[in-house]
């Protein structure tokens, strides 16, 4: 499942799909003139979750597996943004925290409480709490935290914390440009990417265990410097790390 920005006549706008695996099957789930955004599929598969532009800010709107039915599910006042979705639970980001939310829109709460909350600096975003990401069974969250703003990609370290806001703990002290990060089916380690280190680009992959131990990169020596990882997640058996790969060119 993914989003694709469409050209419909003088105006863009951008749809969610599906696709199998073999990229046949292509399935065109919302059209209309709106942003519709970051889909995530309901453990069950039979729902999405998704975020769109149908008002001054994102919502989240959730809509059957074909299209159908679909209705917002929660509206914070601002932009929403980052949703995971396990079990009975949604975690997101809204107004620069990190909030959870039963899978029906109700109990909708925040659980973190960053310094800084929403000011902007010199960074790309303001100062706050981004991607969170559950473990298999939605007992924990990792989401990275806006610590510094010295370059302007945003100086962030990967957080740790309890799905009831207890036990938060930090689990990288290096400021890089980092997150979007993913967790092993085991629980055990955590995998994410590094985009930047102060004003220099990288775009590596990095891995660590659950309590931030052994954290190191693990990019590959051969591949070139102008090759991108980006969105890094384990294979099933946890014995693989999967990711989107991209050329960079200057031209």
């Amino acid at each position: 499942m993914f989003s694709q920005v469409v050209r419909v006549g003088d105006t863009t706008q951008e749809e969610i799909f599906t696709l199998s695996i073999d990229g046949q099957d292509l399935q065109r789930l919302t059209n209309n003139e709106f942003r519709d955004l970051y889909p995530a599929w309901s453990p069950d598969d039979a729902r999405v979750a998704f975020l769109t532009f149908r008002g001054p800010d994102l919502d989240i709107y959730i809509m059957d597996a074909d299209g159908g039915n679909v209705k917002q599910l929660f509206d914070s006042g601002s932009h929403d943004a980052d949703i995971h979705w396990v079990g009975e639970k949604i975690a997101f980001t809204a107004n620069n925290r990190i909030w959870i939310m039963n899978d029906d829109g109700t109990g909708a709460h925040q659980i973190t409480e960053p310094p800084r909350a929403g000011e902007w600096g010199n960074a790309n975003l303001p100062f706050g709490d981004y991607d969170p990401r559950f473990n298999s069974d939605g007992s924990k969250i990792v989401f990275e935290r806006l610590v510094g703003d010295e370059s302007i990609h945003g100086n962030y370290d990967l957080y740790l914390i309890d799905n009831d806001g207890s036990d938060l703990a930090r689990l990288t002290d290096t400021g890089y440009s980092q997150g979007l990060a993913s967790w092993s089916h085991s629980g055990s380690r955590i995998v994410y990417a590094v985009a930047a280190i102060d004003d220099i680009g990288q775009y590596n992959i990095y891995i660590m265990n659950a309590d931030g131990t052994d954290n190191r990169d693990i990019t590959p020596d051969t591949f070139p410097t102008r090759f991108l990882c980006n969105s890094p997640i384990f294979s099933l058996d946890d014995t693989r790390i999967f990711f989107i790969g991209q050329w960079w060119s200057d031209d």
